[in-house]
């Protein structure tokens, strides 16, 4: 998918329908998947943020692509979404050998 001509709005629409996997290049990539799924999950930040045990502002700042979030927390609230994090090496079998139709990589590569 070519995101490069969406409005910020298209984008999360999109992301709400967003494949299993999906490469991330910064922050922003996290924030708009975390956005999605506490949305798909029809929860407002701040009752997402409540049922996590993160403030509110984290919650918004993680959602905005602000850097500066604690790993751990980023990786609380991703567990309680039902995300997961996977590093892998660009070039390890896992990684070639994912479902191209079922990668969502915002910068096509």
């Amino acid at each position: 998918m070519d995101t490069s001509k969406l409005s910020a709005l298209e984008l999360a629409n999109a992301l709400a329908q967003v494949p299993s996997v999906q490469v991330m290049h910064d922050m922003a990539d996290v924030g708009m998947q975390v956005r999605a799924h506490r949305k798909q999950q029809k929860l407002r930040i701040d009752d997402a943020a409540a049922l996590i045990g993160v403030s509110v502002d984290l919650f918004s700042r993680l959602e905005n692509g602000a850097g500066g979030i604690r790993t751990d927390k980023l990786l609380t609230v991703l567990d309680s979404l039902g995300l997961v994090m996977i590093i892998a090496p660009k070039d390890h079998d896992y990684v070639q050998d994912l479902p191209r139709d079922k990668v969502f990589d915002t910068y096509g590569k």
